[in-house]
């Protein structure tokens, strides 16, 4: 009824990833056909290696040539699958290569949208007068500070000699205060005041007195 009506199969379609890995499948059955070749062709070359010539010999020979012929055979095939599974794999690069550059064109379109909406909004003139109005208050600023930084000169009605004078005596003054720090204050002293009529007794007298 399928086939007269020409029904849709229900069946899903093979992707690439499958194609390829029923390729690969197909060459490992071959290689495992073509070691058992290789085997048998070993157990024959051992054979005839050992075998005088005759009949016998003859008959084994043809047997590994055919047996040659097989492998040949199951080579060539490997080498198409091996070619059709490359063919296929650098399709699925290609592909995927192919998806990269769809993704990154479509981020960049969304990102020259966007950078659009947004300098869009702003306004260059407003921009500018902001810029020149940060001139201005750093002149401003500058000024300001020039201002109080500035130093007063000495008047010139000020006499030199004066100042030197002056100076002289600031020095005398404190070599007088040094002089003065550094003598023994007369409190210390161990003299007798004026106004004590004996002399300060010994520790021996007081002793005397004490007992």
């Amino acid at each position: 009824m399928n086939r007269l009506f020409g029904a849709k199969s229900s069946a899903p379609k093979p992707t690439l990833n499958s194609a390829i890995s029923n390729v690969d499948a197909r060459i490992e059955s071959i290689d495992v056909k073509l070691a058992s070749i290789n085997a048998e062709l070993t157990t024959y070359q051992t054979k005839l290696s050992k075998m005088r010539d005759g009949p016998g010999k003859t008959a084994i020979k043809q047997k590994a040539l055919k047996v040659l012929q097989r492998r040949k055979q199951y080579e060539a095939q490997r080498d198409q699958l091996q070619q059709q599974s490359w063919n296929m794999e650098q399709a699925g690069m290609m592909q995927d290569n192919l998806k990269n550059v769809m993704t990154t064109v479509d981020a960049m379109k969304m990102t020259s949208k966007s950078l659009k909406q947004q300098y869009g909004k702003i306004n260059i003139d407003k921009i500018e007068r902001m810029q020149d109005e940060m001139a201005d208050l750093m002149d401003i600023g500058n000024d300001i500070q020039e201002s109080i930084g500035r130093s007063y000169d000495v008047p010139e009605d000020v006499d030199e000699a004066e100042l030197d004078a002056e100076l002289e005596a600031l020095g005398e003054e404190v070599e007088f205060e040094s002089l003065g720090a550094e003598s023994t204050p007369s409190f210390m002293v161990d003299e007798v005041p004026h106004f004590i009529d004996e002399p300060p007794q010994t520790n021996d007298k007081v002793k005397e007195a004490a007992g």
